[in-house]
């Protein structure tokens, strides 16, 4: 089967599935990584691993305008109604995480290597299943509205903490010392990505003002996504500094510097996202497709994988319900927030791949990649649905009053006597 028809048949299976969860009152995400799964090379092998690895940069492009979204929820104005509780929070809950992770396995007598690794692992938390359940359910609210700079400033959590522990991690398996690698590259990483998407906004900003054509102005916005994920791809050394960049971030800080100073930013992002809409149904079908069953088949796997999850979880929601409380939070966030950071994907096995190649981890390495997969797939079949029980909960999300219900049969009913 060529790539065109496989894209085609996983979109439309993808579409299908979306419709069985409305029948089951699920999320449309669990809809598209089903599909996938299904599709993939666990199941039908529609989907081979040779052509998911030659769709990487689908992948790619979808994560870029996932976190470009989000980098638009930084608008100053949103900022000084959060004020510090969003970074508060975003540090102790994955913090706790990483803690209780690190800690049960080595009570469990796991190796302390990895254990710090899947410790640091754990604090990722996947923006893009969280921003597809916003979308589709419109949740707002006191909730989604903190909910969204925590898991775009979660990324830059989680690289430090993973970069620091995982230099410590292979510090103790080789018995070399590179204070460079545990505490610079990280933190030179973080600027550099902050410092690329706060100047890529800036020129964006410049050059929609040449046009007056919406349609070239959203041309232009996508096209500096584009451009802007290229250049986060740079990679190379001043001296022992290793110089490089996350797009995630990158794309992120191009949102947040746009909507801040753009004028037409709110029209263009609106304009945007129903553009990448059909992106990012493909992406989780692809996401869906890359997810291994045959993770099931090892014991050893499950039951560190059990121990992984049931601590992650544990250290999310107490994390954020206790840092919630410090900062006076109201009563629904406190309860309801710590739910919504359980979806893991893109960042996480992105940690994992990293553990999985470096030679100082050989052995260790690919159990570690194995448990985080193993992790991936409950959190993204699951976490979707944990996710928008949590929002409407709390009140983020609002049932369907009888009023839109009756414009909407009115309007189906409508179409239908046109047709005829």
């Amino acid at each position: 089967m060529d790539m065109l028809t496989s894209l085609a048949v996983l979109m439309l299976s993808g579409m299908v599935m979306t419709f069985v969860c409305k029948k089951l009152h699920l999320p449309n995400v669990t809809g598209y990584l089903v599909a996938g799964l299904i599709a993939g090379p666990s199941f039908l092998n529609i989907m081979t691993s040779e052509m998911l690895e030659s769709m990487k940069i689908v992948t790619t492009i979808a994560l870029a305008f996932i976190a470009f979204s989000i980098g638009g929820e930084f608008k100053i104005s949103n900022i000084k109604k959060i004020g510090s509780s969003a970074t508060i929070i975003t540090m102790w809950q994955g913090l706790a995480a990483v803690i209780l992770v690190t800690g049960a396995l080595i009570i469990f007598g796991y190796p302390i290597p990895m254990a710090l690794t899947l410790g640091a692992i754990s604090a990722a938390t996947a923006p893009a299943a969280t921003l597809m359940v916003v979308r589709q359910y419109k949740a707002k609210g006191p909730l989604t509205n903190l909910l969204l700079p925590i898991v775009a400033l979660d990324d830059a959590v989680g690289l430090i903490v993973f970069a620091v522990s995982f230099g410590i991690a292979k510090t103790l398996v080789s018995g070399n010392v590179d204070m460079i690698a545990i505490i610079v590259n990280p933190l030179v990483e973080i600027v550099c990505s902050l410092g690329l998407g706060a100047i890529m906004g800036w020129f964006l900003t410049q050059l929609e003002k040449m046009f007056n054509s919406n349609t070239n102005r959203l041309n232009m916005t996508i096209t500096f996504v584009f451009l802007t994920v290229a250049l986060s791809m740079l990679d190379f050394h001043i001296g022992q500094v290793h110089i490089s960049f996350s797009s995630l971030l990158v794309c992120m800080m191009l949102g947040t510097v746009f909507c801040n100073i753009c004028p037409l930013s709110h029209d263009l992002m609106e304009k945007s996202d129903k553009w990448t809409s059909p992106l990012f149904a493909l992406f989780f079908v692809i996401s869906g497709a890359e997810l291994e069953l045959s993770v099931f088949t090892d014991v050893a796997i499950v039951v560190v994988g059990i121990v992984y999850i049931i601590f992650r979880s544990l250290g999310k929601y107490f994390g954020s319900y206790a840092s919630a409380k410090a900062v006076k939070c109201e009563p629904s966030i406190c309860k309801y927030l710590g739910i919504t950071l359980l979806p893991q994907a893109g960042v996480a096995l992105g940690m994992c791949s990293i553990a999985a190649s470096a030679t100082e981890m050989a052995g260790q390495g690919a159990l570690i990649r194995n448990i985080t997969l193993f992790a991936v797939l409950i959190y993204e079949i699951f976490g979707p649905v944990m996710t928008r029980e949590a929002l409407k909960a709390a009140g983020d999300i609002k049932p369907m009053s009888e009023e839109v219900k009756m414009r909407r049969h009115t309007k189906l009913e409508d179409a239908k006597n046109r047709n005829n």
